[in-house]
């Protein structure tokens, strides 16, 4: 069964969405926190986690698929020492999203996404 299968679209055909999540990605791991829609954030908290729990093997072939996903060798390299580092002995939940407040013009939800 497939159930609960598909993905958030985001409003975005299929190669902007993936460029936007790519970005964002990036900017979360090279500043540690960004301020993005609740949607948004969401969407690249999956992304994230996942690259983590393939950072935190250290092998080669994970470092080709995070790169894959990335594209910044300055951020494959900080992803891995975030990984070592921080993540240890956790076995998920490597981010937090925090509510920060709506947005005047169209009154998206505003958050806090987060490396713990």
């Amino acid at each position: 069964m497939r159930h609960r299968k598909g993905i958030k679209k985001l409003s975005k055909a299929t190669p902007e969405r993936m460029a936007m999540l790519r970005s964002l990605t990036q900017s979360l791991f090279k500043h540690g926190k960004i301020k993005t829609t609740l949607h948004r954030g969401r969407a690249v908290k999956r992304v994230a986690e996942t690259l983590i729990t393939a950072a935190k093997r250290g092998d080669l072939s994970s470092r080709r698929k995070v790169f894959s996903k990335v594209h910044d060798k300055g951020a494959v390299k900080n992803i891995f020492q975030i990984a070592r580092e921080r993540f240890e002995g956790r076995s998920g939940g490597y981010t937090r999203i925090t509510r920060l407040r709506r947005r005047r013009g169209d009154a998206a939800e505003i958050v806090l996404l987060e490396l713990l």
